[in-house]
């Protein structure tokens, strides 16, 4: 299976669009087309090899906000102080990815309240295997560096869209660990020595210097973080592994990723029509390779 992150598919093409755009305003329609065109080119350049798309959505108020009410707060900041229409955009955003769902011959799987991270760990927690090669391939079509921690196991792969070139990592075990001690700026989670208003506050990290990342390490390669509450980075850590560790989705929106990835996609019975419909005539063109 290919598992499409699709808000990354989608946000790269907005990018690309308004790079090439004299103003700030987006064209429905040509993002329309890129982004299914896209979609077109990692099918026909995967397929083969690892199977059919699953299209991996985000939903919104995100449940990791209920543990860190500060992830990915920086975002929203952005977004306000942007020039761009992003309640247009994201509803230019929504209405394709709507469309791929109604559309589309393929599993389309989104989750109230939870990301498309989730729905891509479930998906290789449950069908990934540690040694041996005796079940489908899995390629995560994504660049997010979240998902080295999946590549534990032998069948799971990872492909940078934006790059395009083949995510590895000689020890994604290991760069679990660290990624949770470091934290991620980009979600806005701060390293395991720091307060959980850092960044929303303006404030600097701690410094992680190297001698105390091997002693953090050290310990909880050796020790439950639970047991560990005498170091001053134990609870960082433990903040940080709730929300970067994608084994930690809550039991009833797995349950629900399963549900939905065992339900059979659409036919593809109205592509055509749709193709006509949204005057996408270079893609009927090339019908047969969605």
């Amino acid at each position: 299976m290919i598992l499409v992150d699709l808000n990354q598919v989608m946000i790269s093409n907005l990018m690309a669009q308004l790079h090439h755009s004299s103003t700030n305003e987006v064209d429905e329609d040509l993002l329309r087309h890129m982004i299914l065109n896209s979609v077109r080119s990692y099918r026909k350049k995967f397929n083969e090899e690892y199977g059919e798309l699953v299209i991996c959505c985000d939903d919104v108020n995100n449940w990791r906000k209920d543990h860190y009410p500060y992830y990915k707060a920086h975002r929203k900041a952005s977004r306000d102080s942007s020039d761009l229409d992003w309640p247009n955009i994201f509803n230019c955003l929504n209405v394709v990815r709507d469309e791929l769902k109604e559309f589309f011959p393929y599993k389309h799987i989104r989750v109230s309240r939870a990301e498309a991270d989730d729905v891509i760990g479930v998906l290789c927690h449950t069908f990934g295997v540690v040694l041996g090669d005796g079940m489908e391939k899995i390629l995560i079509l994504s660049g997010d560096k979240d998902f080295i921690q999946l590549q534990t196991y032998s069948n799971v792969y990872q492909y940078d869209p934006v790059r395009k070139k083949m995510v590895k990592h000689k020890d994604p075990a290991q760069y679990l660990l660290e990624h949770i001690a470091k934290g991620d700026r980009g979600d806005g989670i701060p390293n395991a020595l720091s307060a959980d208003d850092t960044f929303v506050s303006g404030g600097r990290q701690k410094p992680m210097r190297a001698n105390r990342l091997e002693e953090i390490m050290t310990l909880v390669q050796k020790y439950d973080v639970d047991e560990l509450g005498e170091y001053e980075w134990a609870t960082g850590y433990k903040r940080n592994q709730k929300l970067v560790d994608l084994i930690n989705t809550p039991r009833d929106m797995k349950e629900q990723i399963l549900r939905l990835f065992e339900e059979d996609p659409g036919g593809r019975d109205g592509l055509f029509n749709y193709f006509v419909q949204k005057r996408l005539n270079n893609l009927v063109e090339n019908i047969s390779e969605f």
